[in-house]
């Protein structure tokens, strides 16, 4: 698993934002995109492209795309 394909994984769930700017310091969740059904979203990618099984209570211990990335990266 690559970081740099990971936050591509990330920024590709996000419709109406500018995701440019989208790095490993991303707080993700501080953005008006950011809702219950994106939190679904990440889980099913995360276990659609990885095979990884991830929660809800993971998404909310991570703060950034880097936490997020580490915790299911813990997973593996």
């Amino acid at each position: 698993m690559e970081l740099q394909d990971f936050i591509q994984n990330i920024v590709n769930l996000f419709d109406d934002i500018d995701t440019s700017n989208f790095s490993v310091l991303t707080d993700f969740k501080d953005n008006d995109e950011w809702n219950s059904l994106l939190v679904l979203s990440v889980i099913a990618m995360v276990d659609e492209e990885y095979g990884i099984i991830i929660t809800s209570d993971d998404i909310r211990q991570a703060k950034t795309i880097g936490d997020l990335y580490s915790i299911v990266k813990s997973k593996q």
